[in-house]
């Protein structure tokens, strides 16, 4: 992931005013007109360009941070993401000029929007559809996005003449500066609409289902387009992004497509075999445990793992077995392992019987 604060040497919480600095004096050192010829200095002049196209826009800029991509933006920057020579001009020489622009308003983009959402293990596995509510910001329904009351409409500005801009002659540059009474829109609004109170937008909460396809994991996250804020002046509204997290299970652990689980065996069962019934996913399983199975053994059951996303692939189960010590023995249970120990004459460090041991451990 390329780092745009890097490229522009700032810090993270570099204020928009210590970005623009930054981007002047690294677009002034390698702009091309200055290193003719230079390759490597052409390539750096498209970096800090790039990373400045980014970090100069406050939803742009959010948007990174949050997702550390600008992907949704219809652009990778440099000057074919709609960043052309003129706007890195402007902005180099916005402290000479008071800051200006001669683009006007233009179509923007919505925010892209950011939603949590928590799953179960089995949710992950097989998909799910979830039903959620998300705040966002669209266009007054009662004035239609125009900010003025219903019937009447915003007045053509009287000082930029209705373009948003105020040009003027500084020496041999013909620049435009943002006009300062409608702020870039053109227009008044004099008599603002009761509803959003001029803003032109209202806080509304959305409902919208959620299909979570299976194989999803934690930080998964899902596109959906055309759902987050509306855009100003016609433009597109932004995305949602649906970020997931799974809840632990509390009898499998997930490690990439396949879960681990433990169960216990009994003594009779490690040791004459038989079969036991485990949980899976997909529920009940029956397991055949072979004779002489020790504490530990571990069995795949093929295919009932967690789905890779995309492929007909199936993680599997992987099932560790442990023998259970019983705690409590009746006294014909306990008479049976004192034969059993009698007749295999086993015996610990230091001369102490395996009966005398089966004893102190069950003793009360």
């Amino acid at each position: 992931m390329k780092d745009y604060y890097a490229t522009l040497g700032v810090d993270r919480n570099a204020s928009q005013e210590e970005i623009k600095k930054a981007f002047r004096q690294l677009a002034l050192k390698y702009h091309p007109d200055r290193n003719q010829g230079d390759k490597e200095a052409e390539e750096k002049f498209k970096e800090i360009n790039e990373a400045y196209s980014c970090l100069s826009d406050p939803d742009k800029r959010n948007h990174y941070d949050r997702f550390g991509t600008v992907d949704g933006f219809n652009g990778q920057g440099g000057f074919g993401a709609g960043t052309t020579f003129t706007t890195i001009f402007e902005d180099i020489f916005e402290d000479f000029f008071g800051g200006f622009s001669s683009r006007g308003p233009k179509p923007t983009r919505g925010a892209d929007l950011r939603y949590d959402l928590t799953i179960t293990l089995e949710e992950a596995a097989f998909g799910t559809e979830k039903r959620i509510t998300i705040p966002r910001w669209q266009d007054c329904t009662e004035c239609h996005g125009t900010g003025s009351e219903p019937g009447t409409s915003p007045v053509k500005c009287p000082q930029c003449k209705g373009t948003g801009n105020i040009r003027f002659q500084q020496g041999f540059f013909s620049v435009s500066k943002t006009c300062s009474k409608c702020y870039g829109s053109g227009t008044i609004i004099t008599n603002p609409c009761k509803q959003c109170n001029g803003s032109k937008k209202v806080r509304v909460y959305k409902e919208l289902n959620v299909k979570v396809p299976a194989g999803v994991d934690n930080n998964s996250r899902l596109k959906i387009t055309g759902v987050g804020d509306s855009g100003d002046y016609g433009g597109p509204p932004g995305d949602l992004y649906v970020i997931i997290y799974v809840k632990e299970h509390d009898k499998f652990k997930r490690q990439g497509i396949d879960v681990y689980c433990e169960v216990p065996i009994s003594f009779p069962k490690a040791v004459f075999g038989g079969e036991i019934n485990i949980p899976t996913l997909n529920g009940e399983h029956t397991l055949k445990i072979p004779a002489g199975t020790s504490s530990g053994a571990t069995f795949k059951l093929k295919g009932k793992g967690i789905p890779k996303i995309g492929t007909f692939q199936r993680g599997d189960q992987i099932v560790s077995v442990y023998i259970e010590v019983p705690k409590k023995l009746t006294q014909r249970q306990k008479e049976l392992l004192q034969e059993f120990a009698k007749i295999s004459g086993e015996e610990i460090p230091g001369g102490k019987g395996f009966t005398s041991k089966i004893k102190d451990l069950f003793s009360s």
